[in-house]
């Protein structure tokens, strides 16, 4: 299933460049991604996109667009990986009670080949790096942070999902770190349309100086 009333490219017949759409949009913010900018795709894994309880069902719709962000710099393209523990007695407060409700996604009752990154993403790795993480945030507890120092990056793409969970939690993580953040719309996808396009609109309208919500097309006109 596809989210109805999103269509892959669609700005592209107005805007002929990221800094067009800010124009018509009457923002100042005035950048596009470049050789500072790092591609980082958020846990597009084999459990979001088979048969499981978390499986996210039009997934398959944005593949196709974090492939192509990919495939422009493999070298400059981290992926993260959503571990889950292996029991409910494994992690502390709300996050028991999460996983002894979703207790057949833990490590001891789960495939642990759907861990893995979904195939067309998979054959990038090497170069591009894996970050396994244990909650919502890429950058909490995991070495994201020293990755994106070492290569001297100041802003990210973000594709991946859930638009409104871990990529959420990621982009106001990135954003508190100060990088500027480029969110393709047609490269993130969630399990609920509402919320999806309920966050799609809080990133594009509250966050002017710090996100621009554009698409795969545009990012790819400009990136260098």
């Amino acid at each position: 299933m596809f989210r109805s009333g999103i269509s892959p490219g669609r700005n592209s017949a107005r805007c002929r460049s990221l800094a067009h759409c800010r124009h018509i949009r009457g923002r100042s913010v005035n950048r596009n991604p470049g050789p500072r900018t790092a591609h980082l795709c958020v846990d597009m894994q084999r459990m979001f996109a088979e048969e499981s309880p978390w499986r996210m069902p039009w997934m398959e719709k944005v593949v196709p667009h974090a492939v192509e962000l990919t495939q422009r710099h493999p070298d400059r393209t981290i992926f993260t990986r959503f571990i889950p523990p292996s029991a409910p007695e494994d992690v502390p407060g709300a996050w028991r009670a999460y996983y002894e409700r979703w207790e057949e996604m833990t490590l001891d009752h789960m495939d642990r080949a759907l861990l893995g990154l979904v195939e067309p993403l998979q054959r990038f790795v090497p170069p591009a790096r894996i970050v396994n993480k244990r909650y919502y945030s890429a950058f909490r507890q995991t070495y994201l942070r020293r990755i994106l120092a070492e290569g001297h990056y100041d802003s990210l793409v973000i594709s991946g999902g859930e638009t409104d969970v871990c990529v959420l939690a990621t982009v106001m993580a990135a954003i508190d770190l100060g990088f500027f953040v480029f969110i393709p719309d047609d490269a993130i996808c969630s399990s609920s349309d509402k919320f999806h396009d309920c966050l799609r609109e809080l990133y594009d309208k509250r966050f002017t100086s710090q996100i621009e919500v554009t698409n795969s097309e545009m990012v790819l006109s400009t990136w260098v």
